[in-house]
């Protein structure tokens, strides 16, 4: 499914501005691009040496669907040591199942390698606090290691580190364990906290100042952001966290089901047992489980990072997707023991089914069959069929879509542009992108924009308005205004707009 994804679809903006990012001339200059970004630089860093290679949209997509495979399996082996092997599988087919996660592991974003790298450490954590276990300081180091790439992967990654601290000093406290483990398990933390400081010191700060995460909280993720005044935290708290697991799940019902069962794990985990070490072994793993969430949520209330039904809190996953197969394996079922043993795998089998054949997904969504790569192929071909020097007028989202389909990958898009509207070369034509407008066009200043656009190109007698990607849902009123202006919109699936604007007297005498 994963394969098949990221073979079908074309390039989201997105993902065409990682390739962007990732594509110069040097590695410095990468990394120097990578730094605009609010992601630290590993991925855009792994991609300007894996775009050598080859530069498809399938081959570049190729390792993460590698990535987000791999997580699965690792998860399983995890949730092997720490729970039973019935809810392991559980745990596999979830994972592998999941509508979400498909999507982001066909898509050249940090994600993918982010959940691997996390379910490494967990796994090697586990390995090195197992009793019994062999070459403990060895895993204890590779756990180590993982954490620091996921930190270099996604900010998000912080949140991990956090749980798996608490986690890992729980067990560390509980038992007499040699002082080369809690070495190795220091040296790990410290080399973490490094990478922490370098972030902050390279980037995180320097970002701050711009204003971008500011920027970005007070539009597409303001709801996922705790609004002091307008909100009150119970209702955010509860609506947020259902919101998640409906993502999760791309399925409102079974999204809720699926935090039932999740909050029956920690309770089942929670539970009194006779065996001391064994009780505080399930009471540590709960409280992994569950911390993630409250670290997440106290972000939110603090203004510093989203909660809810969004891609930025994937890494939640991770913990929600391990409690629910728990809660499923250890569910209650008044049945004989053989029709247990079907029923739950075959109720969990159509859940999985019905979420995948009739999703519901929340947040940014553009469905698969209007990102297939025809599309694209059948407007790229459209544009190169127009008069050279022709003007295409895009918002930044169309303009890296541009970059990399018709531009051949030769238009040198400005990082921190100073002007509202920027004219480059793109081939035989020219690009005016209008970096104001991150993701589509204000209806509001639309009019004052285009005005500015027939200033910016005084011997054109046409515009080609060119929009690709996470088109809002107001699309029809902005159609309906092309019209006025003297427009005739052609749609290339939903998520593809082109539209020529004429030239009216009005503009002419404008730009005179």
């Amino acid at each position: 499914m994963r394969l098949r994804l990221a073979w079908l679809t074309f390039l989201n903006p997105d993902e065409a501005l990682h390739y962007f990012l990732s594509h110069q001339p040097s590695l410095k200059l990468a990394y120097d691009a990578s730094l605009t970004t609010a992601h630290p630089p590993l991925m855009i860093l792994f991609l300007y040496d894996w775009s050598f290679l080859a530069g498809s949209e399938f081959f570049l997509r190729l390792p993460f669907v590698i990535a987000g495979t791999l997580f699965c399996g690792v998860m399983f082996l995890w949730v092997r040591k720490v729970a039973s092997t019935q809810a392991a599988w559980f745990t596999l087919v979830i994972f592998l199942f999941l509508p979400s996660l498909i999507l982001l592991s066909a898509e050249i974003r940090q994600y993918s390698f982010l959940l691997l790298f996390c379910a490494c450490c967990l796994y090697s954590l586990e390995r090195a606090l197992e009793n019994g276990g062999e070459n403990k300081v060895r895993w204890m180091a590779f756990s180590g290691a993982a954490l620091s790439l996921a930190l270099l992967t996604h900010y998000s990654a912080m949140i991990f580190a956090a749980a798996a601290a608490v986690y890992a000093l729980a067990s560390l406290l509980r038992g007499k364990w040699p002082v080369k483990l809690i070495s190795a398990w220091i040296v790990g933390q410290a080399g973490a906290l490094a990478v922490c400081v370098f972030l902050y010191e390279s980037q995180i700060s320097k970002l701050r100042l711009s204003g971008l995460p500011s920027e970005i909280a007070a539009t597409w993720l303001r709801s996922s952001i705790f609004q002091h005044g307008q909100d009150h935290f119970a209702a955010f708290a509860w609506s947020k966290t259902l919101r998640l697991f409906r993502y999760f799940f791309s399925h409102g019902t079974i999204g809720v089901i699926g935090f039932g069962l999740f909050v029956f794990a920690i309770v089942v985990l929670f539970w009194p047992d006779n065996r001391g070490e064994v009780r505080s072994r399930k009471r540590e793993r709960a409280v992994l489980l569950a911390l993630p969430f409250l670290i997440t949520l106290a972000l939110a209330v603090a203004g510093l990072y989203p909660y809810g039904g969004t891609r930025h809190d994937a890494l939640m996953a991770i913990f929600a997707v391990p409690g629910i197969a728990i809660g499923l394996d250890r569910l209650p079922i008044a049945r004989p023991l053989t029709s247990e043993k079907l029923l739950k795998p075959l109720l969990l089998g159509a859940a999985m089914l019905i979420c995948n054949l009739f999703p519901s997904p929340s947040g940014p969504y553009i469905q698969p069959k209007n990102q297939r790569r025809e599309l694209m192929r059948q407007v790229i071909g459209y544009l190169r069929s127009l008069p050279p020097d022709s003007v295409l007028f895009t918002d930044a989202q169309g303009s890296v879509v541009l970059n990399y389909y018709l531009c051949d990958e030769a238009m040198a898009l400005p990082f921190t542009p100073e002007e509202s509207l920027s004219k480059l070369r793109c081939g035989n034509y020219y690009v005016l992108t209008s970096m104001a407008t991150p993701a589509g066009f204000d209806r509001a200043t639309f009019p004052e924009l285009l005005e500015k656009a027939w200033q910016e190109a005084p011997q054109a007698t046409s515009l080609y308005l060119f929009q690709s990607g996470w088109i809002d849902d107001k699309e029809e009123d902005l159609l309906t205004e092309l019209r006025g202006l003297g427009g005739h919109p052609r749609n290339f699936g939903p998520n593809i707009l082109v539209c020529p604007i004429r030239r009216t007297n009005a503009s002419v005498s404008t730009t005179q």
